[in-house]
Order: structure tokens, then C-alpha cells, then sequence
């Protein structure tokens, strides 16, 4: 009954459904926040700052311009400058864990005034998801007469609004693991690592890559992504010094101590530490259970990775496990996986009569759309993405072993 049920729905989700149900999403997601934005000055209509997580940024790039590379991983003078730069931000503070080459980053924005910097950055964030997608896209044949759903769900995918909506930086790491894809596909390893190993900056998205690269013997992308980290930190080191460098260093080694505090919406959070933890009542009993099945799907991820399946498979295969092993994934880091759900995608519309797996489509629409559904979780303690997600890797490594193709191998004219 269960398999007749899955074949119905892998059926019931033709072209022209999931057309119509982006394009409804789309609508309702950019509408919602166009009203939210649409008020003068910086607060929105719920009197929260326009940006969020911006201003963190806005500020730790003040503080670059006005040499104050001590106050990096000082909680309370970030606040004072930050409600001194922009005085809507009253009462808000942010807990300072990123890398030093981060403030180095946006340091130019800071230049501007928050409004404009913040217009800045959320366009540069929006054009950059969308090449990130039209190149996968491109590489993907079997997706090339559906341009129209493509650029539809890209823009109604859920994690890109809230990508936008927060602010964020996860835009930048969607960049290194696309470029990597890319240059995988051309058999370029040492790129491909020099392109993932700047995720550095958000360390808790290298975690799967660095296992799985290591343990399958992928010795030229360790290189490339040990060489290009190495330089990112170096040129932290460079301008800010030891001192600096050893606050970042001290402030990681203390994350466990801060996490309630990093994570004051738990509901948001997308990844099997964070599945555990609304579960589980005891914390070491939660971390334990997080350990294990994360250790289970890095091992199946590796030897998936050196099978037989084509670079399209594996990679997705990477990115799901990437997201569901990382100690700290919010809901806008979700958007790493715009390049999987355009991989699986084609490997879907190449192989509707050879699937073994029917419930791929319906699990990867699941994964699309649940992290709509986060808030639920207040109640229920059960966050179903991270089900879905792990569902759908299971089902994508089990494929693998019997596909030894891969659509995305050939070259796009």
C-alpha cells in the first residue's frame, strides 16, 4: 500500500503541478516580504530591523575601517557601535564567531550608510543564488527545455527567502560549493578543493567535505582546500595579527559553552545535532545520538562518493550530507543545496523509466518545502526536514550503486 501510495505521488508530480505550485509559493513568499519591507526607515512592520543578521556584518566592517580589530570578539562594544551606526538597532546584540577575514570582507559595505549598504549586499546576494543555479543548470541536459520551472523554484525556494530576508552569508558558500561542482566536472580536483576549502568561513560546512574527501583518498582536493584555507586565515593573520587570531581561535573552542545563545530559535535550526536536541530530553544522550548517525551518513557518503555513480548523484549526495552533519545549520545555510535539487532533477528526467526509487521525487519536494514548516517544530519537537533529507540521501546512495552514468558528465554546447 505504502509503495502504491509513493508511485501515485511520484506521478501526481508532473512539470506542470510543480510549475504552479512555485509559482504560488513565489507569490505568497516575495509579496509577504515586499508588505514587511515597505515602511520608511529601517524597521519593518513588526518593528524588527531590516536586514537582521546584516547588521552583525555592517558592524564587524566598521570596526575593520576604524582599526578596532581588538573589539572583533568583544560582545559589548560591537552593540555600542553598532546602535551608534545605526540607531534602530537599539537593544540588539549579536554573539562576534566569525572568522576575522569576514569583517575584512565587508568592510567596503561599510563605507556606505546601513541602508544602502544592506541594498547592496541582499542584490549581490540575489544575482549571485541565481548564477549559481543558471550554471548548474546549464551542465544539466535534461533540465534544458524547463528553464521556466528552473527559474521559478530558484526564486521560490524557501531558504533563498530567508537567505534574503536575513541577510546572510550562506550566498558565499553556495559559491565555493558550486565553483567546486564545476570544476569536478571538468576534472579539475586541486580547483575543485581550493574552491570548497574557502568555506573556511563558516567552518561547520566543510565538516562532510573534509570526511568524505579524506577518508576516499581525494588527495588533490585536500590539497587545494588545505592550500586556499590557509591563505584565507593568513591574510586574517596578516592584517589583524596573532592576538586577534588567538580571540577566534578561543571563541571556538568555547562554542559549546555559548550555543543557547547562537541558537535562540531552535525551530530554524535544519540539521541532525539540532533534531536530537528537540527530541531528546538530556543533553549528552542528544550529542551522542547526533554522533552516531552523523558517523553513519558521513561513512555511507564516503563510500558512496567513491563508487561508480555519476559526479551529478554523489555531489548532491555531498551537499545533503553536508547539511544534515553540520553542527550549526540554520534555515538560510539550507540554500547550499539549490545545485543537488537541480542535479537530482535531471537525473530524474533522465531516468523516469529506469528509477528504482520512485520516492526520490516526492522526498526531494519534501526537502524543498518543509523548511516552511520549521515553526512546527515549537510543538511537535520533530523537525521532518532533517527526516526527509536523510531519507532522500539513504535513497540516493542506495540508486548510486546501480547507476554508472551520469546526464551531467556531458559536456553543455
Amino acid at each position: 500500500m505504502a509503495s502504491d501510495l509513493i508511485e501515485r505521488s511520484s506521478r501526481w508530480l508532473t512539470p506542470q503541478r510543480v510549475r504552479v505550485h512555485g509559482m504560488l509559493l513565489a507569490m505568497c513568499l516575495w509579496s509577504v516580504y515586499a508588505w514587511n519591507f515597505a515602511t520608511p526607515g529601517l524597521l519593518d512592520r513588526q518593528g524588527l530591523l531590516k536586514g537582521t543578521d546584516f547588521l552583525h556584518f555592517y558592524t564587524i566592517g566598521s570596526l575593520v575601517l576604524q582599526r578596532r580589530g581588538g573589539d572583533l570578539y568583544d560582545m559589548g562594544a560591537q552593540a555600542e557601535l553598532a546602535h551608534k551606526l545605526v540607531p534602530a538597532s537599539a537593544g540588539i546584540s549579536y554573539l562576534p564567531l566569525y572568522g576575522p577575514q569576514v569583517a575584512l570582507f565587508f568592510a567596503p559595505f561599510a563605507q556606505l550608510s546601513y541602508g544602502w549598504a544592506l541594498t547592496v549586499w541582499l542584490l549581490l546576494n540575489a544575482v549571485v543564488y541565481l548564477l549559481c543555479c543558471f550554471a548548474v543548470w546549464r551542465r544539466c541536459p535534461n533540465l534544458r527545455d524547463e528553464g521556466t520551472v528552473v527559474f521559478i523554484l530558484a526564486i521560490a525556494y524557501p531558504a533563498f527567502f530567508h537567505l534574503i530576508a536575513w541577510g546572510q552569508t550562506s550566498g558565499i558558500a553556495l559559491v565555493c560549493f558550486t565553483l567546486s561542482f564545476l570544476a569536478l566536472r571538468s576534472d579539475r580536483r586541486l580547483a575543485a578543493g581550493f574552491a570548497v576549502g574557502l568555506v573556511i568561513f563558516k567552518p561547520q560546512l566543510g565538516l562532510a567535505a573534509a570526511f568524505v574527501f579524506v577518508l576516499a583518498g581525494e588527495w588533490k582536493i585536500v590539497l587545494g582546500a588545505m592550500v586556499s584555507a590557509a591563505a584565507e586565515l593568513a591574510v586574517a593573520w596578516g592584517f589583524f595579527g596573532k592576538t586577534v587570531m588567538g580571540d577566534y581561535a578561543n571563541h571556538l573552542l568555547r562554542l559549546g559553552d555559548v550555543l543557547p545563545l547562537l541558537e535562540p530559535r531552535p525551530y530554524q535550526l535544519h540539521s541532525l545535532r539540532a533534531f536530537w536536541s528537540m527530541i531528546v530530553p538530556w543533553p549528552n544522550v542528544a550529542f551522542w545520538m547526533y554522533f552516531a548517525t552523523a558517523l553513519v551518513l558521513l561513512i555511507t557518503t564516503t563510500f558512496f562518493w567513491r563508487s561508480r555513480a555519476g559526479l551529478g548523484l554523489r555531489s548532491a549526495a555531498l551537499l545533503l550530507c553536508t547539511v544534515l552533519v553540520a553542527p550549526h545549520l540554520t534555515v538560510y545555510d539550507l540554500t547550499i543545496l539549490a545545485p543537488a535539487f537541480l542535479l537530482i532533477g535531471d537525473w530524474l528526467a533522465g531516468h523516469r523509466e529506469k528509477s528504482s526509487s520512485p520516492a526520490i521525487a516526492p522526498l526531494m519536494y519534501l526537502c524543498y518545502a518543509l523548511p516552511l514548516a520549521g515553526p512546527l517544530a515549537q510543538g511537535t519537537h520533530l523537525q521532518l526536514s532533517v527526516i526527509a533529507m536523510s531519507g532522500l540521501l539513504w535513497l540516493l546512495t542506495k540508486q548510486g550503486r546501480i547507476e554508472k552514468t551520469d546526464s551531467c558528465l556531458k559536456i553543455a554546447p
